[in-house]
């Protein structure tokens, strides 16, 4: 018994301090981006009825856009995922869906519904793709720019580089099959390469949970916050991770990640970089490093840039099976691609990048659910057994908690003051109330799912995807005189 006081006496005395200026510091650090945010959005909302986006939307000038969307078992959303992409306004875009090896009705629901016809025509090999490619399918008599690529499952990464190689625009968006997208969000993600298109290498748009709202036609119409708590959280870590955290790295040019579900990249600068790596958990992280790492050597001038106000909707995890696993593999693939690239980590050579936001990621993404979990047994242990002065106790749970409540809190606010996407008083009360509720057992479990996919790429234990269930999207009641197409 006296061992293990001392023990956790020598414990506490060496890590007391530097637990409490951690979480400081981390939430302090969120808090800084979100501030850079909303300075950016004050600055946007300015300028937002000077944008030209009704120019590029008519001009014959504007850059050709592909958008690659893979689907593995997507038949309850396929269809109004496609359909909301094809309906974008936008002068000249195709969409090229690579269905990757779907054991259930996605590629017939494609064929069905937008009467598609077999392709026998050779297309170049531009990148290598593992899987093989079965069968190729188009729209009948070009009604829709829509190609559909049926190949052996391979996986999601080797299913965007084979419809890379089927890509003929200048741009490539990447979106996932459970998504939906704004009408103007082609028009907005692509501004940044019309305004500067020699240095605009890559852009990302927000992407948000679209459970709880209503669809039409594969559009967005009624914004709602979803009726299941463990939604409702996920929300608000969306708002704070895409729309305020990427932003601020955006002001700060040192964004590493674009989320697969919607960004948007130079197709010629895709191909340099050979395409996606299909052995990456992190493909979406480890393809921008690899656009980072590129530019910085070849010293060419370039940015990658979030822009905030584009949207696609995305149906997030309903259950906690689902989650756990998604969790998991980001953390995995988080821990893969920062030891992969580590090379570039206080790097001077690589700018921003190398300085600023690996150390970050290093220090408060990749070791936040560890020093978390630590905490959280240490400080209970230390009241138990006298070590720990209450008052400690009450500070830590204000810094790591309450501090972080605040952040989320101020989130929300510069969200609404800026878009406005929640026009029910009761919709921001379920944010605040998820906000809260975030921090009651949620936070905890992430953190030890995250620790989980951590260990495993540790081991090497070998990654399996899993099953996403999907509930499929709240579809608005069509109308007695409604014609669908």
């Amino acid at each position: 018994m006296d061992v293990a006081h001392d023990v956790l006496s020598t414990i506490f005395a060496v890590m007391a301090i530097p637990m409490l200026a951690y979480f400081i510091a981390i939430n302090t650090s969120y808090l800084a981006l979100i501030a850079l945010a909303s300075r950016h959005f004050a600055k946007h909302i300015r300028r937002s009825s000077f944008t030209g986006e009704r120019s590029m939307a008519a001009s014959p000038l504007t850059p050709g856009i592909s958008v690659l969307m893979p689907a593995y078992n997507e038949e309850t959303v396929i269809v109004a995922s496609v359909r909301s992409v094809i309906d974008l306004r936008y002068p000249d875009h195709e969409v090229i869906v690579v269905n990757d090896g779907s054991t259930d009705a996605t590629l017939q629901a494609l064929i069905d519904t937008f009467g598609l016809v077999r392709d026998d025509r050779e297309h170049p090999v531009r990148v290598p793709v593992r899987g093989r490619i079965r069968q190729v399918w188009v729209s009948a008599g070009g009604e829709f720019d829509l190609t559909v690529i049926d190949k052996e499952n391979s996986g999601r990464s080797d299913s965007l580089n084979a419809g890379l190689r089927f890509a003929e625009r200048d741009l490539v968006v990447m979106v996932d099959a459970d998504s939906l997208i704004d009408p103007d969000a082609l028009l907005k993600v692509s501004k940044p390469f019309a305004d500067d298109p020699e240095n605009t290498v890559a852009t990302g748009g927000v992407v948000r949970a679209v459970n709880g709202c209503l669809v039409n036609r594969g559009r967005v119409v009624d914004v709602g916050m979803p009726k299941q708590l463990l939604a409702k959280i996920q929300v608000v870590e969306y708002l704070r991770a895409f729309l305020l955290g990427r932003t601020g790295w955006s002001q700060l040019n040192a964004l590493v990640l674009i989320s697969g579900a919607f960004g948007m990249f130079r197709r010629d600068i895709l191909l340099e970089v050979g395409g996606l790596d299909a052995d990456s958990i992190g493909e979406d992280f480890e393809l921008v490093m690899r656009i980072h790492r590129l530019m910085r050597r070849s010293k060419r001038p370039y940015r990658v840039t979030f822009v905030a106000e584009p949207v696609s909707w995305t149906e997030v995890p309903s259950t906690m099976r689902v989650l756990a696993r998604q969790r998991r593999r980001w953390h995995r693939g988080l821990w893969e691609v920062l030891w992969k690239y580590r090379g570039m980590t206080f790097n001077p050579r690589y700018g921003a990048v190398g300085m600023v936001a690996l150390p970050f990621y290093w220090a408060f993404e990749l070791i936040a659910p560890l020093l978390e979990l630590v905490g959280l047994i240490l400080v209970p242990l230390g009241l138990a057994f006298g070590l720990v002065d209450p008052g400690y106790g009450l500070l830590f749970l204000l810094v790591s908690y309450a501090y972080g409540f605040f952040v989320t809190l101020a989130a929300l606010v510069v969200e609404e003051a800026s878009f406005h996407r929640y026009d029910r008083w009761r919709d921001l009360g379920s944010c605040i109330w998820a906000a809260l509720a975030e921090n009651l057992g949620y936070r905890q479990l992430t953190a030890i799912w995250r620790l989980q996919g951590w260990w495993a790429a540790l081991r090497g234990t070998k990654q399996e995807w899993g099953v996403m269930t999907r509930a499929g999207f709240l579809e608005e009641p069509v109308s007695a005189g409604a014609v669908s197409r």
